[in-house]
């Protein structure tokens, strides 16, 4: 906390302030202690891997990775609530505090942000990347050209006006500290692409400027330990999904699966002349230089470890990089097992029809997981008027409509690569079956969740298009080829509405099918009774893998 300026250290004081006034546990908590239902909804992981492969060098290195992860971790805690311990020292009930530090906050990310700490109300969409106190007029005077830039805080300054703080000024000790680590750990590197990375990553984080960076991290191959780490996301800003929230993860790669998808990147400029859209819709041309590869998530930190966890990566973000680069995508194979063994499977035993529950496969799981992070780098990345980016013209809309696209863009690489006589390691049968149970699994994520909100416009459009049928014990059964169908013009729908970048349509598309129906929630409900997890959290760490 000390890297902050004056002015962002008295905000975060006056979030801290807040906390002070939490009552005792006897208060926050009914006899019986709901945090036990809570608690329920998680399913503990220990997230390790084998690392007997790597060198003396490449263990030692995991140790500052480790470090500098944990940095990423204490700024996310500063932009979602304030300083940790600070935070964590008001609770003294031991299950509060276990899931408020797996929702880093006093807030149920499962349950639509709802306060689980009596003391706290609604949370601010802006989280702490803008003034809690600013208004919409206030917003829109302020005439900075950085106010919308990922990579800074909207502060006050000495006189209550509204200020732009790059996060390497307003996080300064953190920062450097993050820094030295990473070239540090770039000596130690037995991969030369890698290291150049680190080094890169390091310069940065101490001038958020992450292109080139960004560039380096692309061009790395055949390395065992990978990190990803910065502010990357921007689901956390609610406000107005501009800003990005600092995370990390460290990750060993899985060599014999990487093998398995490494020939489907060479498909990808050819799928996206077949997307199901009108041409202009489709002029863009994502670079090529796709990676597909496996891993070992061994760590998570800050964004990505809130509630929720991610089970794939693609990344970069930054449109230009994309374009220029393609991007990589990387499959946490560990943690998709975890979430299909804990929650998809036990999901499909409780509401897909017993005579399609064979159709329920692992290999389904990660192949639609996997084309899901395909689909993020393919179709269109600005208007089609040439004016803005479709981030930045849909506003916080963007993620929600981002994630619905990679879900059913996914669906239908998948079964274009099947037509192709391209990819045969599952039935495609299997591929919709267990997309229809994965959406069961991430509606429950709740509205305040863009794979939430996703994953309802899917059902909804399913649903419409007649693409399942609802039996009358509650179990749904799909219908092939209409959800086939369905899935093409889905595809389309979301190509078009992101190429309009019509603001307005899409919120209101996104609030009418995004929200879960009565219906639907008395069968979400079963789920609950069953006492299926929602999603998993970690035990992880260098103990974790015996370091």
């Amino acid at each position: 906390m000390s890297g902050l300026k004056p002015v962002l250290l008295a905000a975060s004081l006056f979030f801290l302030s807040l906390t002070a006034c939490n009552p005792p546990a006897s208060q926050q908590q009914t006899p019986e202690n709901p945090m036990d239902q809570l608690l329920g909804k998680y399913a503990e992981v220990n997230l390790t891997s084998d690392i007997s492969h790597l060198s003396p060098n490449e263990k030692e290195m995991l140790v500052l990775l480790f470090k500098a992860a944990d940095i990423m971790d204490e700024l996310f805690w500063i932009e979602h609530i304030g300083p940790k311990n600070d935070f964590l020292a008001s609770i003294t009930d031991e299950k509060t505090r276990k899931f408020a530090e797996i929702n880093y906050g006093p807030w149920d990310q499962m349950d639509n942000e709802k306060p689980f700490i009596a003391s706290y109300g609604e949370k601010f969409k802006g989280a702490n990347f803008y003034p809690h106190d600013m208004s919409m007029e206030e917003w829109d005077a302020f005439d900075d050209p950085l106010k919308t830039n990922q990579y800074t805080l909207i502060t006050r300054d000495e006189n209550g006006k509204l200020q732009t703080q790059w996060y390497h000024q307003a996080f300064s000790e953190q920062i450097e500290k993050a820094a030295s680590l990473l070239e540090k750990a770039s000596e130690l590197s037995d991969n030369p692409s890698f290291a150049n990375y680190l080094k890169l990553r390091a310069k940065a984080l101490r001038t958020d400027d992450y292109f080139e960076s960004d560039i380096a991290w692309m061009n790395v191959r055949n390395n065992n330990v990978d990190m990803v780490i910065g502010p990357i996301e921007n689901y956390t800003d609610a406000l107005f999904g501009y800003k990005a929230a600092h995370e990390a993860f460290i990750l060993i790669k899985d060599k014999e699966w990487s093998e398995r998808l490494a020939r489907f990147a060479q498909f990808l400029p050819e799928l996206q002349k077949q997307l199901p859209v009108a041409e202009e819709y489709k002029k863009e041309t994502p670079g090529a230089d796709a990676d597909l590869n496996a891993y070992d998530a061994v760590y998570y930190a800050g964004d990505c470890n809130m509630a929720g966890k991610t089970i794939a990566i693609n990344l970069p973000n930054d449109e230009k990089v994309q374009l220029q680069k393609g991007t990589r995508k990387l499959q946490l194979k560990n943690s998709m097992k975890a979430k299909f063994d804990h929650i998809l499977m036990p999901i499909a035993d409780v509401l897909i029809a017993p005579e399609q529950r064979k159709n329920i496969s692992f290999d389904a799981f990660f192949s639609n997981v996997m084309f899901h992070e395909v689909a993020h780098g393919m179709g269109i990345k600005n208007t089609i008027d040439g004016k803005s980016t479709v981030r930045k013209a849909l506003k916080e809309q963007y993620s929600a409509l981002e994630e619905a696209k990679a879900d059913i863009l996914g669906l239908y690489l998948v079964t274009r690569l099947h037509e192709m006589g391209e990819f045969t390691d599952t039935d495609i049968m299997d591929n919709y079956v267990t997309f229809m149970a994965g959406i069961f699994r991430s509606v429950r994520f709740g509205a305040a969740s863009a794979h939430g909100k996703a994953n309802m416009l899917t059902f909804s459009f399913f649903l419409n298009e007649g693409a399942f049928v609802r039996n009358t014990d509650g179990t749904y059964a799909i219908q092939l080829d209409k959800m086939m169908e369905a899935s093409r013009k889905l595809t389309g729908a979301i190509l078009k509405a992101q190429g309009d970048g019509d603001y307005e349509a899409v919120k209101n598309w996104i609030a009418t099918d995004g929200v879960i129906k009565a219906e639907l929630q008395s069968d979400l409900d079963k789920i609950m009774e069953k006492g299926i997890p929602v999603d998993i959290y970690f035990t992880m760490g260098p103990a974790s893998l015996g370091l």
